[in-house]
């Protein structure tokens, strides 16, 4: 199974900051999608330990060593879904 991005109001450069549709003028979350989406030119790269879902958890492999700024082969997205 292949993993990839969804065309979600999240990586659409439609999607103003306060998470309002410049298209639709409506308030959206990272489930909504249309027609209209249009890809973000370059999606954000911050992998780190603060935007680990593991970061100060029981699941994370580092705990002793874990901290902002640093990464790991352990690291997983905030909004990943299993």
């Amino acid at each position: 199974m292949a993993i990839r991005l969804g065309n979600s109001c999240e990586n659409c450069e439609n999607l103003n900051e306060n998470s309002t549709c410049r298209v639709h003028g409506v308030k959206v979350s990272s489930s909504y999608t249309c027609d209209s989406f249009d890809m973000k030119l370059s999606l954000k790269d911050d992998r780190n330990c603060v935007t680990c879902v593991r970061y100060e958890t029981s699941d994370c492999a580092n705990p002793q060593k874990a901290a902002p700024g640093m990464l790991c082969s352990h690291w997983a997205p905030q909004n990943a879904m299993a």
